[in-house]
């Protein structure tokens, strides 16, 4: 194509990144990824008043993808929200089924 443009690897890609989500909503964290990816922006704001706790939101939402792709233990990915920061922690502790990790 003229302006370099290649569909089928677009296509081959895009394949790619369905089967992977399709196997991060499926995985062991599939509940607490709904329960996260359902708090609104309302909610989120409360947390912390400022742009800091949308950053953490969009990591907290990447670590319990990954945890839930790998099927990472509780004990673990625990550990990894609390290296997000206080902010994150906070945010987990919203979403009942990521709230019972910090029990």
């Amino acid at each position: 194509m003229s302006n370099g443009f290649d569909i089928k690897a677009f296509e081959e890609e895009l394949q790619k990144d369905l089967d992977e989500l399709d196997g991060i909503f499926n995985g062991t964290y599939k509940a607490e990824l709904n329960e996260l990816m359902g708090l609104s922006r309302a909610e989120i704001d409360q947390i912390t008043p400022d742009i800091t706790d949308l950053k953490k939101y969009e990591e907290l939402i990447t670590v319990v993808k990954k945890a839930s792709k790998v099927n990472l233990s509780q004990a673990l990915l625990r550990e990894r929200i609390e290296k997000l920061g206080d902010v994150a922690v906070k945010i987990a502790k919203h979403v009942p089924s990521l709230a019972k990790l910090f029990l």
